[in-house]
């Protein structure tokens, strides 16, 4: 599995509006084939900062998704709203799914 996260950096007055911006980007990677999960979350800390935590299955899934129009398009719409270059953690990773934390087990 491919296990990515990045941390956006959003201009102030786009905050409000990064939902939106990103909302066919994520509906267009979110259906593609060998996506895994693609979550979008907002640092509590700088409300600035968005974080998106995403999966594929494979290497040719993550390589089908770079190649995909809707990522380059996606990614132009995002341009105008950055302060800075994104930061990114991308791994591959053993698994295809999220495991229970053992060491904060909910009966």
């Amino acid at each position: 599995m491919i296990f990515i996260v990045v941390k956006f950096d959003v201009r102030d007055e786009y905050v409000d509006r990064w939902p939106a911006m990103t909302a066919a980007f994520t509906a267009a990677t979110r259906a593609e084939p060998g996506n895994l999960w693609f979550d979008w979350s907002r640092s509590i800390e700088n409300g600035s900062e968005f974080v998106l935590v995403e999966a594929f299955a494979d290497s040719a899934a993550g390589a089908a998704h770079v190649n995909a129009p809707h990522f380059r398009e996606g990614l132009e719409s995002m341009r105008p709203g950055l302060k800075a270059t994104p930061k990114i953690i991308s791994r591959e990773v053993e698994g295809s799914g999220w495991s229970e934390m053992g060491e904060l087990e909910i009966a």
